[in-house]
C-alpha cells in the first residue's frame, strides 16, 4: 500500500520523489534518483535492484520506455511490481502489474508519474497528479509534497471502509550535485504525511544556511545565532 509522485522540473532539470505508505521506513526504497540523469522507483512488491539498473541505463542514454521495457524483461516477477521512470528529457512512463494488491494504477504526463497500489481507487492517483501540477512555478520539493498531500486527501490507502494510515513518508530531490538537495524522512508515525510537511517547513529556512556553511566555513554563523535570528524574524 503505497502512493508516489515522481517529478522533474523542466525549468531547472531537478528531479525527485514524494512517497507515502502504510509500510514503515519507505525512505530506504527511494534510491532511484540521479542528478541530471533520471528518477525511478519500484514499489508494491518492491525490487530494489530495479532502481540501480534503471539509473545505470538512464545514465547510458536509454529513454524512459526502453528502460522500463528492460526492467520488465529482466524480472521474472514483473507482474507483482509497480514501476515509474522519468528520463532526463522529462519523458515519463509507468507500469502497474496485474498481481499488485488492491486498486493499482497510474497517471502519466510530461515530467511526472503519479501512481500507487492498495489505494481506495483511481481518484487517488488522479489527485496526486493534480496536486503536483497545481503550482508549476513552485520549487520541485513543494510540488512533490503537494502531490502526496492531495493523495492523502483523496482517500489514500486501503478501502472506503478500512482506511490504512500513512506510517512513513519521504521527500527526495536532486539537482546537479551527486548528493541530494532535499532528503527528508518520517518513520513510524501515525500521520506521516502531516509530519513530513512539518519537518519540511522546519528544514526549509535552514537549507541555504547549511549550504553557506559548506561554501564559507570561516564566515558561517554559529547555529545558535542563526536559530535566534530565525526566531526574531518569526516574531516580527
Amino acid at each position: 500500500m503505497t502512493y508516489t509522485i515522481l517529478g522533474r522540473c523542466p525549468r531547472t532539470g531537478r528531479m525527485g520523489i514524494g512517497i507515502a505508505t502504510f509500510s514503515i521506513t519507505v525512505g530506504r526504497y527511494c534510491r532511484g534518483v540521479k542528478a541530471m540523469t533520471g528518477v525511478t522507483i519500484s514499489q508494491a512488491f518492491a525490487n530494489e535492484r530495479n532502481n540501480k539498473l534503471a539509473l545505470r541505463l538512464l545514465g547510458q542514454g536509454f529513454a524512459a520506455q526502453s528502460v522500463l521495457d528492460q526492467l520488465l524483461k529482466n524480472d521474472r516477477y514483473f507482474e507483482y511490481r509497480q514501476i515509474g521512470v522519468i528520463d532526463r528529457d522529462g519523458t515519463a512512463v509507468a507500469y502497474s502489474g496485474p498481481r499488485t494488491r488492491g486498486y493499482s494504477g497510474h497517471v502519466v504526463g510530461d515530467n511526472h508519474v503519479a501512481f500507487g497500489n492498495g489505494l481506495v481507487g483511481s481518484k487517488v492517483a488522479e489527485a496526486i497528479a493534480a496536486g503536483f501540477l497545481a503550482k508549476p512555478d513552485a520549487d520541485l520539493e513543494e510540488r512533490l509534497l503537494m502531490g502526496i498531500e492531495a493523495g492523502r486527501d483523496a482517500g489514500g490507502q486501503g478501502t472506503i471502509d478500512d482506511h490504512k494510515p500513512e506510517r512513513s513518508a519521504a521527500l527526495l530531490v536532486y539537482s546537479q550535485h551527486p548528493y541530494p538537495d532535499i532528503d527528508l524522512r518520517v518513520d513510524l508515525h501515525p500521520t506521516a504525511v502531516e509530519e513530513l510537511r512539518r519537518v519540511y517547513s522546519e528544514y526549509k529556512p535552514y537549507e541555504a544556511y547549511y549550504r553557506e556553511r559548506e561554501r564559507n566555513p570561516r564566515g558561517a554563523l554559529p547555529q545558535e545565532q542563526f536559530m535566534a535570528a530565525l526566531t526574531s524574524r518569526a516574531a516580527q
